[in-house]
């Protein structure tokens, strides 16, 4: 059995003093990647004993994309996104340092259809909806999976990707909505140097750094460090606790061979998080407590505390074989632990109720991952063919226990590490696949894409009730299809056609979720254009998806081994818009609409509620618009702002036979500012998000009686040094 060992102190502790690079556990695999790299890297490392060609590099400073990328792997192969047959959204790097963006959920609120769940039945971390399916099984770190539950940071992010649609062919298992994919930064051959500290209201403090350094004519190295504190304008009003977050992190990379056929990069991820949870305010009457709301009323003690700790290690090869054909290997290994008590709210408000209904929770994963993508294109029969194909191995070992109280009934203290008696719950899989996709061009401009993938699942689940154990072994074999029709005739316009499927095994995600019943099934067609304006500067996509998803998991896991299945099946339809570039030299813009129209088609099978037949699914807004813009003033000035609007939004639903009557939080409109002063050398930036104070709900507990207030008003001046 794993113990994990994470000390206990209270949130507003925290500082870069209690920080211990925790390479110990990472020793073995250090070493194993170092031994593959002089294995399958050695001719990159023997050109170091000749004579080396010159290499020219003709950028020197950092240069990004602005708000339009001109290129993702999402479909495994590196594309400009308006090539690709299906919906996809980037939030590209300039975007999230322009919002001062700098947790992931903060950059995703660029995202249309787009909606956050709180930490609902012990999913703490990062969880979102995405076209209203949920998500937590589609997070991925440079394409590949990353389903611990934490929350995940920007600071060492290029973009984020979001493939809209069923994606099963590409990741694997997966859901309706999407996969959201983290593109990590890495080293280049020219300089990358800025220092950058930020202060602002209700504590908020940071210190961050980005440094690039070539050390050779195909080396260099990259580092990048975060440390931020923030508090908060909601506070207990008996003990002026606030609920504080405490983020660290380091993440160095190394590369060599750039600009060579072989390629090798190694990398590390560290983050530590040692926060004050907020599990929200309560309902009243179906809709949230307002009075509480208004009044910056926050539940949690000075004893409740959410740390984690994650550790990812990476080593990518990239084999150039031929300028047409490419082979990428990427082994990793991950180890992620987290550790919380929180308070959920209570509708009366007393200095003692604060410390009830605690929610305990301790987690250790690791997962290991071997991946190997082949591509190359070549003609046959005079027709174009762009073919992929790959292997892919995943171990995945996760424990989960409750934490003992060692305080009183009326005073509970909870430490990490400080378990229950009862045995812990346990997820252990692994996975075996296999694809391969073609693209061809059967007659010029016309496309046509076929994929098919194979997953071989091997899992182990021990879920416990109290202190009763119930054993589940799954052996899961599923095909993912994908295939797309594009017509482009022009290299400005993209039109297509696609269609698209999904699975999560009922052994997915460290629970059992009903083996009694099929795997999750999902359907996706999509039509879509885009369309490159303005000289490719700014572009403009637009999709029509309908998606079905059959038995349709409970995502609680604390209720699932009792009502595993929260609809039969459900249908979402949808129309989205976006703009994304350069109006002129000096106006960028960029903004997403989304309409969706979704609804439960059939209940669960034991313990539906027929009375939510033909009603829309949780956590669902029907109209979701986000927008940011900017101009560049001269000498250096440039102004921006924006907004992000969603519509209402149920989650806390009756179960049983009762009436739809359920938790609702209303529509809401939030509005952000920025200016800035950018030279050479240095820039100075002035950010305001929430403009007027708008008491917002943000994340919602879909299967709960809570839901979480938004960031209020808060002012950010930030500095950063160039060199």
């Amino acid at each position: 059995m794993k113990t994990a060992k994470m000390s206990g102190r209270k949130a507003s502790s925290a500082s870069s003093s209690d920080v211990a690079l925790p390479f110990g556990k990472m020793l073995p695999v250090a070493a194993a990647v170092a031994t593959a790299l002089f294995t399958i890297g050695g001719s990159a490392w023997a050109e170091d004993d000749k004579t080396l060609k010159a290499v020219t590099v003709t950028a020197t400073q950092d240069q990004p994309d602005g708000y339009r990328s001109t290129k993702t792997r999402v479909g495994k192969v590196v594309q400009d996104p308006h090539d690709v047959p299906q919906a996809i959204t980037t939030v590209t790097r300039a975007l999230i340092e322009e919002q001062e963006a700098n947790s992931l959920r903060e950059a995703l609120r660029n995202v249309s259809g787009l909606t956050f769940n709180a930490a609902e039945g012990g999913r703490a971390g990062d969880n979102m909806n995405l076209r209203g399916f949920y998500t937590f099984g589609d997070m991925y770190l440079d394409g590949i999976r990353d389903t611990a539950q934490y929350n995940r940071e920007v600071f060492n992010l290029e973009q984020i990707d979001v493939l809209r649609g069923a994606a099963a062919m590409l990741f694997g298992r997966g859901q309706a909505g999407g996969v959201i994919n983290q593109v990590s930064k890495t080293p280049m051959l020219y300089g990358i140097n800025k220092v950058g500290v930020g202060v602002g209201t209700d504590g908020f403090q940071e210190v961050k750094a980005d440094l690039n350094q070539r050390i050779g004519d195909t080396t260099a190295f990259r580092i990048n460090v975060m440390n931020r504190d923030e508090g908060s304008a909601r506070s207990n009003p008996y003990t002026g606790t606030e609920p504080e977050i405490h983020r660290m992190g380091f993440a160095p990379s190394i590369s060599f061979g750039l600009g060579t056929n072989h390629e090798v990069t190694l990398s590390h991820l560290w983050v530590k998080t040692q926060d004050r949870a907020d599990y929200g305010i309560p309902f009243v009457n179906r809709r949230p407590n307002e009075t509480m709301a208004k009044a910056g009323n926050y539940y949690g003690v000075d004893a409740n505390f959410d740390d984690s700790e994650t550790n990812v290690s990476t080593m990518n090869y990239l084999f150039k074989i031929s300028p047409d054909t490419q082979w990428r290997t990427v082994l990793r290994a991950a180890n992620y632990k987290r550790s919380y008590w929180a308070v959920a709210g209570q509708n009366t408000l007393t200095a003692n109720s604060t410390q009830q209904q605690a929610k305990t929770r301790q987690f250790e994963t690791d997962n290991y991952v071997l991946q190997s993508d082949l591509s190359t294109n070549f003609m046959l029969f005079g027709m174009k063919n762009e073919l992929v194909t790959g292997v892919e191995y995943l171990n995945e070992d996760s424990i989960r226990w409750s934490l003992r109280n060692l305080g009183t009934a009326t005073n509970p203290l909870y430490k990490p590490g400080q378990f229950t008696s009862a045995p812990p719950s346990s997820y252990k899989g692994d996975t075996y696949s296999a694809y391969v996709q073609d693209t061809l061009e059967f007659v010029p401009d016309w496309k046509l894409t076929l994929g098919l993938r194979r997953d071989e699942m091997r899992s182990e689940y021990v879920s416990v009730s109290g202190n009763t154990a119930t054993s589940f072994k799954g052996d899961f074999g599923e095909n993912s299809y994908r295939s797309g029709l594009s017509w482009q005739p022009t290299a400005a316009q993209h039109y297509y056609l696609g269609w698209s499927d999904s699975f999560s095994p009922t052994s997915d995600l460290y629970q059992s979720s009903g083996s009694q019943y099929p795997a999750e099934r999902s359907r996706v067609v999509e039509l879509g254009a885009k369309w490159l304006l303005l000289g490719g500067d700014l572009a403009f996509r637009a999709a029509l998806y309908h998606a079905t998803k059959d038995w349709e998991r409970n995502t609680d896991l604390d209720t699932a081994a009792n009502n595993p299945v929260l609809t039969r099946k459900r249908e979402s339809n949808g129309l989205e818009l976006e703009l994304a570039g350069r109006l002129t030299d000096n106006w960028e813009v960029f903004s997403g609409l989304s309409l969706i129209d979704a609804e439960i088609i059939e209940v669960a099978p034991s313990n539906g509620n027929v009375n939510f037949i033909g009603k829309m699914p949780r956590n669902t807004p029907k109209k979701t618009f986000n927008l940011w813009t900017t101009y560049q003033l001269p000498y250096g000035f440039k102004i921006g702002g924006g907004m992000e609007y969603k519509s209402q939004r149920y989650g806390g639903a009756p179960t049983g036979t009762a009436a739809f009557n359920p938790n609702w939080v209303p529509s809401y409109t939030r509005w952000d500012a920025m200016i800035s002063y950018d030279q050479p050398k240095y820039a100075v930036k002035f950010n305001v998000q929430n403009i007027f104070d708008k008491v917002y709900y943000d994340a919602l507990y879909d299967n709960g009686a809570f839901t979480v207030p938004g960031q209020a008003r808060r002012f950010i001046l930030s500095t950063e040094y160039k060199f």
